[in-house]
């Protein structure tokens, strides 16, 4: 049996959102070990004179915690 935990983290990117998800999965196994999947809470764009200069994901990270 194992148990896991959930962390959100928010993460950015100035060329697409799957730019950003993989941003913040790279940041996430920096820190965090046993990472098995993430969930994509929410997508948005920030806009400059009517053009996006960002991508930002909000996820929720799951990891399995060691014995």
């Amino acid at each position: 049996m194992s148990v896991a935990r959930v962390t959100e983290i928010s993460a950015t990117s100035p060329e697409s959102f799957e730019g950003a998800i993989r941003e913040g999965i790279a940041r996430a196994t920096k820190t965090l070990r046993n990472v098995e999947g993430a969930w994509i809470k929410d997508m948005n764009v920030t806009v400059e004179n009517g053009d996006i200069t960002a991508y930002r994901v909000n996820m929720e990270v799951t990891f399995v915690l060691e014995d």
